[in-house]
């Protein structure tokens, strides 16, 4: 691509920068406007979070699925009509999206939104990296995109909050779909209706390998959404969506390996940095899981109002910068991704281990300032140098086949990592309550006592003695229940700390992640 040839001659470099970047934060919006607010977005479309969790899924899947035909579309029209009429499109949708309260309605909403999120990625990513010249620019640019990402979560949160307070939901759909309007303006503004790409027949898009992927991946993201909710391979909905996964993804791979000219190249998976980033961005993303348990805590152990949540998301927004900054100074120095990846890896699971003691009846914001920044900062070192090293040492004819297995990576580790969180927490929960309860009996005279106390409250305020009695005990039980919460996030962040220590030493022992990154001369995909 020839940006010289697509921008109008009076827009100056930077601006041209500023312009890409704006563009490509339209998934910042798309990821997180609904994700900022699950229990509202949920109650809004009269759904369970399984169900707002899998709507997410089906988005990023399908984004991830339709990356391997976006070529052949960006290639057919000009980049200035491409461009608009998509994000014309994500606007619409995202305003439509006001008007769904029907479920299913609003899964074909997230079907198009994922498909519209994907469209515009490689021209516009393409164009960023070309007005990159040297190493150093190509990790601040995007240490600044990615790290507008990781910053999602937390602005948006703050902003639903803003709205809900003061506004109906559906202003800030409004808004979302209103800032497309000015990716819009920016291109029509700046940008040229030259064809930068050769033009290449629609006809020749590999659908049977699109809509394999594509039922593959919504498949699978749905058997591990609702495993645990309808019990796993007792139910055999799950048994046929699982069955359906396995055989599409087996049809797209026996597919691609005998084709001359595969949509995904599995050759790549020749390449070790490649292998390794697949498998670290994986474990990165459910160790990042464990983040949610400590928000649960924050409303349902700590009673923490969503303002006060989504003010203290902040802070490992903070941490985040922090994490960002530290990385690109580390990669502008070649220090060693061995170095950096056990330095990023550390932090989370001094978080974990610094957390596990946090598990209490009720803490301080100041308790959990340093590890929630430190957790913060680990995900931040990591994330950029991740994406580098999985991508850069492919070859630029498989660029895009290595950006895939980039976000496939991010994609399944926040899936599996969902589910491995949902169902730890209730089989936990489970057991520590059942233990805790042995200790509300007849035979526990101090179980008695605080029954009896309890009951007696309840009665000075005008209770009958039964009701009284009655809400006693639902008031002990609740506090078993609470108890046995924070067990099992005790638990679970232990078993998580314990298991990035290993992950740590692996690292240590692997004598290929002594390599630094070559950015410039690999011509990279940022997956």
């Amino acid at each position: 691509m020839e940006d010289k040839s697509i921008f109008k001659s009076w827009v100056p470099k930077w601006a041209i920068i500023i312009i890409l970047f704006v563009c490509l934060l339209h998934s910042m919006i798309l990821l997180g406007v609904y994700t900022s607010n699950v229990t509202y977005a949920a109650s809004f479309l009269d759904i369970e979070p399984e169900d707002l969790q899998f709507a997410m899924c089906v988005t990023y899947g399908t984004l991830l699925a339709t990356i391997l035909i976006e070529s052949r579309f960006s290639s057919f029209f000009p980049a200035k009509n491409y461009l608009m009429a998509v994000y014309s499109l994500i606007g619409i949708t995202i305003v439509s999206s006001a008007y769904i309260t029907n479920f299913y309605l609003f899964l074909m909403l997230r079907i198009a939104e994922g498909i519209l999120m994907a469209l515009p990625v490689i021209t516009i990513r393409q164009l960023l990296i070309e007005q990159f010249n040297s190493k150093n620019a190509i990790i601040i640019g995007f240490s600044f995109y990615y790290g507008s990402l990781l910053l999602s979560t937390p602005f948006i949160m703050n902003i639903a909050v803003w709205f809900l307070d003061h506004y109906d939901w559906k202003y800030m759909l409004y808004v979302s779909g209103g800032l497309q309007v000015l990716n819009v303006f920016l291109i029509l503004v700046t940008f040229r209706g030259h064809r930068i790409t050769k033009k290449i027949p629609l006809y020749q898009i590999d659908w049977m390998s699109y809509f394999l992927v594509l039922t593959a991946i919504l498949c699978g993201a749905y058997f591990f959404v609702y495993a645990e909710k309808k019990y796993w391979f007792e139910s055999s909905h799950m048994v046929v969506m699982l069955m359906i996964a396995l055989i599409t993804g087996g049809l797209f791979i026996f597919k691609e390996l005998l084709v001359k000219r595969p949509t995904f190249d599995f050759e790549v998976f020749k390449y070790a940095n490649l292998r390794i980033g697949f498998l670290l961005f994986f474990l990165f993303y459910i160790s990042r899981a464990t983040l949610s348990l400590c928000h649960s805590a924050m409303f349902s152990i700590w009673n923490w109002d969503p303002s006060r949540v989504a003010g203290v998301q902040y802070i490992n927004g903070l941490g985040n910068v922090i994490g960002l900054i530290l990385a690109a100074y580390f990669l502008m120095k070649s220090v060693s991704t061995k170095i950096i990846f056990m330095i990023g890896f550390s932090l989370i699971a001094l978080f974990h281990f610094w957390f596990t003691f946090l598990f209490v009846p009720d803490v301080a914001l100041s308790d959990i300032i340093v590890p929630y920044i430190l957790q913060g900062i680990g995900v931040g070192f990591l994330f950029v140098p991740l994406i580098l090293f999985t991508t850069s040492s492919v070859p630029a004819n498989m660029a895009v086949s290595s950006g895939i297995v980039g976000v496939s990576g991010r994609f399944w580790g926040s899936t599996i990592g969902f589910c491995v969180m949902q169902n730890a927490v209730v089989f936990l929960n489970k057991k520590h309550f059942l233990k805790l309860s042995q200790f509300v009996t007849g035979e526990n005279p101090e179980a008695q006592q605080t029954i009896t106390a309890t009951a007696q409250s309840f009665m000075a305020k005008g209770y009958s003695a039964d009701n009284a009695n009655t809400l006693a005990l639902k008031k002990v039980f609740g506090t078993v229940a609470k108890q046995a919460t924070l067990l099992a996030d005790m638990e679970i962040y232990t078993i998580v700390g314990y298991g990035l220590v290993v992950l740590i030493i692996l690292i240590a022992c692997n004598q290929h992640l002594r390599q630094t990154m070559t950015l410039v001369k690999s011509k990279i995909w940022i997956g």
